[in-house]
């Protein structure tokens, strides 16, 4: 049996502009919980990673991190708001900015 991946179907979801400043500190936090949870699991920098080792490059900052991995959270965060919106719910900010 092989895995066929059904993803919720976002082809006729388009976000609002003003979600950029949302999806940027989504994109930000999912690399902060990754990257807390790889530390609690005893993981630490290296520069290349290393399983054996529990070291991983990527254990910087979100600000630090190459652009292609900031796009990878980003394209994950849009997919992620995207099913929302396709399931019925909306997205909008009722206050104004958290800490």
């Amino acid at each position: 049996m092989s895995y066929r991946p059904h993803p919720i179907d976002t082809s006729r979801v388009a976000l609002p502009d003003d979600l950029a400043e949302l999806t940027e500190r989504l994109a930000q936090n999912a690399h902060d919980l990754w990257a807390r949870l790889r530390i609690e699991q005893g993981w630490r920098w290296g520069p290349e990673r290393s399983d054996a080792r529990k070291e991983h490059p990527s254990l910087v900052p979100y600000e630090r991190l190459p652009e292609s991995e900031k796009q990878a959270d980003r394209d994950t965060v849009i997919g992620t708001l995207g099913a929302i919106v396709a399931l019925g719910y909306r997205i909008e900010r009722v206050i104004g900015p958290g800490p």
